[in-house]
């Protein structure tokens, strides 16, 4: 598994990224969800450089006009419910892609052990496409690769996936690159070092789930 940092290049992105974490920013759910929209609109800009392209001929008002578009099939991916501002931004700029969801979360069993719960999946075929599968944090990587499992076993094999997580562990990172096929990239804008005993990450940026769209039970 490949990984791109792009916090590691100075840009607004890591405005952004400083703003989602903001604790006293983050007390504005509406603008924690357009910052997450916003960084899917970046990553979603970064990773089409990756896709394949050929030249077509448009017709204007005046002339003809060359111009080299996109021939990649994509389907996009998200984790209920944290994934979804994320997810909406990476459809903004792959307007004419699929989609697929999948409603995924830890099931505490004894402490602070847990496994991942799927409780709905659905998908497109996959088979020959590009999937990009997004999650706002990337913690243990149990969730993502599992919901990647599920995804698979439903929809067939994509050509390639991309996994898109603003925030991730070193952990998680290092566990993945071990259990990951080659055709599978990571793109990530900040890696932090900690993880808690109950696998939150440190700094992190708290529950998005929560700051996008409120408290649970």
């Amino acid at each position: 598994m490949k990984v791109i940092n792009l916090g590691e290049t100075p840009s607004v992105l890591n405005d952004i990224v400083a703003q989602i974490r903001d604790k006293a920013i983050q007390k504005d759910s509406l603008r924690f969800r357009c910052n997450l929209e916003r960084l899917g609109n970046i990553f979603a800009y970064e990773l089409s450089k990756q896709l394949a392209y050929s030249p077509k001929d448009v017709i204007t008002p005046l002339a003809t006009a060359r111009v080299s578009t996109c021939d990649t099939k994509v389907v996009i991916a998200t984790i209920l419910r944290a994934g979804l501002p994320l997810h909406q931004g990476i459809l903004d700029i792959f307007d004419h892609a699929e989609n697929a969801f999948v409603a995924a979360y830890r099931k505490y069993d004894k402490g602070d052990d847990f496994h991942i719960n799927i409780e709905y999946c659905t998908c497109p075929d996959l088979t020959g496409k590009t999937l990009i599968l997004s999650d706002t944090m990337l913690a243990t990587g149990a969730s993502i690769e599992i919901c990647w499992r599920r995804l698979c076993d439903d929809g067939g094999d994509p050509v390639h996936t991309h996994f898109v997580c603003p925030i991730a562990s070193i952990y998680a990172i290092e566990d993945l690159q071990k259990r990951m096929p080659e055709n599978t990239t990571l793109w990530t804008a900040a890696i932090d070092e900690e993880l808690t005993s109950q696998s939150y990450i440190v700094p992190g940026l708290g529950d998005a789930g929560d700051l996008a769209y409120g408290s649970k039970l």
